[in-house]
């Protein structure tokens, strides 16, 4: 006999003595009494002595300009009433709870009722659901403000290389269902289906005017005719305005969302695009669409990213901005637009398979294009001229190129070129074709770059989806929808600097940039002393580039604060 030991599906560490048990509880009951006792005292300062991310929260939220970012009652504006929540505090909120998977308002009420570390932030205050819920409704452009003066901040600290970028879309639910969009093509039958009915009850009320027989046995009643026809005339407003606006589809709750579709998912929302800039995943910038795919989104979103990295800037970029995205967003126009504006673009090129080889002939790409002569070779070297005026298709312009019928008749490869009917081979050839042609040769010399870009695209999304929890809207609109996508993207690009920097030293660059910015509106504040009473009036900045409503000139956007993050 004979024993031996085996390992099992447990680790040394979650196996404990009694020892050891007693100690942990000794610690454990240590740290309730403290925090019991900071309760009891009201002082949430000491729970959140360790809570280093939330004091992070509250050093960038007190250095930002909210007056200028847009925020309301941020200048210490009264309602009548009870004076307004100070825009910080609110925006304190939403930052931490976003953090922390908190999205709703009325969890973000409980939160402050409940959570020592939300009690330190908002210094005890208590608001309830609907002035939370307000505050992301009422401050869209705002929001979006305060998420591009981050994208700036991230700049300045050298988080951002600018020189190239990934660019992805995603499929987010909206605030709506599925059953409340329709199509064209269901509000149409939904109307003829209603005016069946309504001309079966109108049919119903003649018959039991000419037989009082009929009209005992008849049950249908004039109010249930004026439903019907109510609805009728709601299908017919429907269709007008899907003829007015040119749109497929039209939802009854949230006006922007749509029914999109791709790849197998199915979702009744938007379709948000991205880009990423690829030395530390942090999101350059966004956009929230309702298009069905990303055909299209190319161009906007690198002009979007390459305006973010030029602004405020002196001079050009000395590099051209390198762009990857997957399939989806290749169209001719799209690539030859991007050479056009100095942008670089990585996209697989789609082989569509034309009519000639799916019948098992020669395709288009085995003749060959000869620039200097402006015609085709074919492969069995004859020669294809330019034929007739070009045609336009999407946009785009396509010039024919065709053979003569004669020589192909006579050409060995016939049977492999032509349809048995067919007399000559003609080709269309695109206005971007030697754009596309330079793009080919360009993937070709880069196979390695495409590999990057799943890994720097789809990042962002599956950490905002999966580990920040959100993954649907809460609010309806496009305004509205971008404030709030705005809101989630400022709490990605906050949560990944915390990781890059650390938050001791991020908090020190918050604190060094707010003493510049408060010497910089002393400073204006002692010039306008001064200036006043030589200038005889109220308000003595008549100069441009003033905050709308007032003459004073802007408080300073953004404060260079020289910053080198530890290696």
């Amino acid at each position: 006999m004979d024993g031996s030991f085996f390992h099992g599906n447990a680790s040394a560490a979650s196996v404990k003595t009694k020892k050891q048990l007693e100690a942990e509880l000794a610690a454990l009951e240590q740290d309730i009494d403290g925090y019991l006792a900071a309760l009891e005292r009201g002082d949430a300062d000491a729970a959140a002595a360790e809570a280093t991310t939330v004091r992070a929260i509250a050093a960038y939220v007190e250095m930002l300009d909210l007056e200028r970012l847009g925020f309301r009652h941020a200048g210490g504006a009264l309602t009548v009433g009870q004076p307004a929540y100070a825009p910080g505090d609110l925006l304190k909120l939403y930052l931490y709870g976003y953090q922390e998977r908190v999205h709703s308002s009325r969890r973000l009420e409980a939160e402050c009722r409940r959570n020592l570390e939300v009690m330190w932030l908002l210094n005890g205050l208590r608001p309830n659901y609907h002035t939370i819920a307000d505050f992301r409704k009422n401050n869209a452009a705002a929001l979006k403000a305060a998420n591009r003066e981050f994208v700036l901040l991230c700049r300045e600290l050298g988080l951002i290389s600018g020189t190239r970028v990934g660019v992805d879309g995603s499929f987010f639910h909206g605030n709506a269902s599925a059953a409340s969009v329709k199509t064209k093509k269901q509000l149409e039958a939904e109307l003829a289906a209603l005016e069946q009915d309504i001309d079966g009850y109108l049919a119903a009320l003649e018959r039991g005017d000419a037989d009082a027989a009929a009209a005992e046995a008849t049950t249908v009643s004039a109010q249930q005719l004026a439903d019907l026809q109510a609805r009728a005339q709601r299908r017919r407003e429907q269709l007008e305005e899907l003829a007015r606006t040119g749109e497929t589809q039209i939802s009854r709750t949230d006006p922007d969302a749509r029914r999109l579709s791709k790849n197998g998912q199915k979702v009744t929302g938007y379709n948000v695009q991205s880009v990423v800039d690829d030395q530390h995943h942090l999101i350059l910038t966004h956009e929230v669409t309702n298009a069905g795919n990303d055909l299209g989104q190319l161009v906007p979103m690198a002009e979007q990213a390459r305006q973010m990295l030029l602004d405020g800037q002196t001079t050009e970029a000395a590099q051209p901005l390198e762009v990857l995205a997957d399939a989806g967003y290749f169209t001719e126009s799209d690539i030859a637009a991007c050479a056009s504006r100095g942008i670089v673009p990585y996209v697989p090129v789609p082989e569509k398979t034309g009519a000639a080889e799916r019948a098992g002939r020669l395709s288009a790409r085995e003749f060959v294009y000869d620039a200097e002569q402006d015609r085709y070779r074919c492969p069995g070297g004859e020669a294809l001229h330019p034929y007739g005026q070009p045609d336009t298709r999407n946009g785009v312009n396509y010039r024919r190129y065709r053979s003569r019928a004669s020589v192909c008749q006579s050409c060995p490869l016939k049977a492999q070129c032509l349809p048995p009917a067919g007399k000559r081979r003609e080709i269309l050839r695109s206005e971007h074709a030697e754009a596309v042609e330079r793009h080919r040769e360009r993937m070709a010399a880069a196979p390695q770059v495409m590999r990057q870009r799943a890994a720097l695209c789809e990042h962002p999304f599956g950490t905002l989806k999966r580990w920040l929890g959100w993954d649907h809207f809460l609010v309806r609109g496009f305004d509205k929808v971008r404030g709030e996508m705005a809101m989630i993207v400022h709490s990605y690009n906050f949560r990944r600097v915390l990781s890059i920097l650390g938050v001791a030293a991020f908090i020190a660059y918050c604190q060094a940039r707010g003493v510049a910015r408060g010497f910089l509106a002393a400073w204006y504040g002692l010039l306008e002393r001064l200036c006043q009473p030589f200038w005889g009036r109220d308000d003595p900045w008549p100069m441009a580039g003033t905050v709308s409503g007032s003459h004073r000139p802007r408080a300073a956007p953004f404060v260079p604060v020289r910053f080198t993050p530890a290696p």
